[in-house]
């Protein structure tokens, strides 16, 4: 059976051939344009470059390889994503077994690694320790070295790809040592080369789980925020640094610093912020018009409800309905949950009739944080980090697959504002 590294290689002719044709015939074609408002708000929906590995349809979704996440993926593991992200194809048993070993081989985290985060401040934020850690890492880079001792262009995706798997292999392993050092729950807890990727993270964290409900919430938690398309902050910044042809340990600690900005990893621990001061407030979950109430008090006093709205969706967020379905079967009776799930079947319509919302529906960070909480992982700044294992798996396929095609540097053009004022 073919190893991820010989699946891929065998595309990979094919792909460049398509792209080949492609570029001939359509090198001049326009697929879109740009006004004033869209320069100046971020760039928001201007189409500008090529992402295979996911896309976000405003009325379906987050759609991985054509695959919508509702329909079939929900069940699927981590290492079942990476490979569908990477090869367009799912795994069968032996070539996910395959790719468990390829990271069993590659997860043991350097000594040096946890010196260097015991030797940070004792308050250091969990999301610098994770990017210190895969920053100190680098020094392993097979990408880096390679490229310093020569080789062909169309070899790059080799040992991009052989940093990758490196760097998943211990990503959740960094992630838990991190939570344990910074939170002192006392030393990092091995990887445990008989368990699968996602059962590994929660098992190191060190929370007790003796359902094992735990690990089937990482499970769901790591393919749900694995890709977003190319556009979003972390992976057009890993694309960015990538297509420099830095390593993808600078790549991904570049893709997930972005990540750490307020305006895109923390929105999770506002929505539980948000639920658990109605929590408080209420003694527990309130009744349909207490809560109502707090919503329109709100929203007049100049505030947003966290968690609803979405700049491309115009639907429940379906990664939010999955993790939906998972709070009802394993923890229905859950304070928390209760209020979420109250929130969802009564403020959109509130928000309808506020009318200043233009989706008044769900995104994912709306229930993800009530989940955590429930199983006891209750410290806030660390949920980016949970949020930077999983996107990590869109980040490396994106940038082995940009390597294998040979992406050009990201290079747009920029003009000033008296360009605009004179010319637009």
């Amino acid at each position: 059976m073919p190893s991820l590294k010989e699946k891929f290689a065998s595309q990979i002719p094919g792909i460049r051939e398509e792209l080949k044709v492609l570029h001939a015939e359509k090198k001049d074609k326009v697929i879109s344009s740009v006004t004033v408002e869209q320069a100046f708000g971020g760039m928001r929906g201007v189409k500008a470059m090529i992402c295979d590995t996911s896309v976000v349809d405003p009325g379906k979704g987050l759609i991985i390889r054509g695959i919508p996440i509702l329909e079939g993926l929900t069940d699927k593991w981590p290492e079942q994503i990476f490979w569908l992200l990477l090869t367009g194809e799912m795994p069968n048993d032996a070539e996910v077994k395959s790719l468990q070993k390829d990271y069993a081989d590659r997860c043991d985290v350097p000594d040096y690694v946890w010196k260097v985060l015991k030797a940070m401040p004792k308050e250091s934020h969990p999301m610098a320790m994770l990017n210190t850690a895969i920053l100190v890492m680098e020094y392993e880079s097979q990408f880096r070295k390679r490229y310093t001792e020569g080789m062909k262009k169309s070899n790059y995706w080799e040992p991009a790809l052989e940093d990758s798997l490196r760097l998943l292999a211990v990503m959740p392993g960094i992630a838990a040592g991190v939570y344990r050092i910074r939170y002192g729950k006392g030393d990092p807890i091995p990887y445990d080369k008989n368990l699968d990727w996602g059962a590994n993270y929660a098992t190191m964290l060190g929370i007790p789980d003796p359902s094992g409900e735990f690990k089937k919430l990482m499970r769901l938690y790591l393919p749900l925020h694995c890709d977003h398309e190319g556009g979003n902050v972390s992976a057009f910044t890993c694309h960015t640094v990538g297509s420099a042809l830095s390593d993808p340990y600078y790549s991904v600690s570049a893709g997930l610093n972005g990540l750490a900005g307020p305006l895109h990893g923390l929105a999770n621990q506002e929505c539980l912020g948000f639920v658990l001061e109605i929590k408080e407030k209420f003694g527990g979950a309130p009744t349909v018009e207490q809560l109502k109430k707090f919503a329109w008090d709100t929203l007049n006093g100049g505030k947003v409800i966290p968690g609803y709205g979405h700049a491309v969706l115009r639907c429940p967020d379906p990664r939010f309905i999955a993790f939906l379905d998972f709070g009802k079967k394993h923890c229905p009776e859950d304070p928390v949950f209760k209020i979420v799930q109250m929130i969802f079947e009564h403020i959109p319509a509130v928000l309808i009739e506020h009318g200043k919302a233009k989706n008044p529906q769900p995104n994912v960070d709306a229930g993800s944080g009530a989940l955590l909480y429930h199983y006891g992982l209750k410290e806030f700044p660390y949920y980016t980090v949970l949020f930077s294992v999983s996107r990590a798996m869109g980040m490396c396929s994106q940038l082995i697959i940009n390597r294998a095609i040979g992406t050009a540097i990201t290079r747009p053009k920029s003009v000033s504002t008296e360009w605009v004022k004179a010319n637009a």
